[in-house]
């Protein structure tokens, strides 16, 4: 499966993209997240539904000093584009 989601909220400059890259490396998920110019983090990972969730519920919460406000989640099939996870600029 693949998990498409925007991150709404105070999530830029809280170290919100190196915990969901190390949440998501550790569930064995592949994809990317990054910073988008409006302020909120995108994130595309894929691999089984179950650990996809858990990194969603992940995202709901984010970091100590992140302030979530919203989770937009987008469900699809996986690609296979992806090796890895990787902090995108």
């Amino acid at each position: 499966m693949r998990l498409t989601a925007i991150v709404h909220g105070q999530v830029q400059g809280v170290g919100f993209r190196f915990y969901a890259q190390r949440a998501a490396a550790g569930l064995g998920l592949r994809g990317y997240v990054r910073n988008r110019l409006d302020g909120d983090v995108e994130l595309v990972a894929e691999g089984q539904r179950p650990a996809l969730e858990e990194l969603l519920h992940w995202l709901e919460h984010g970091p100590a000093g992140a302030q979530v406000k919203r989770v937009a989640a987008e469900w699809s099939t996986a690609e296979g584009t992806y090796s890895g996870f990787q902090i995108r600029v």
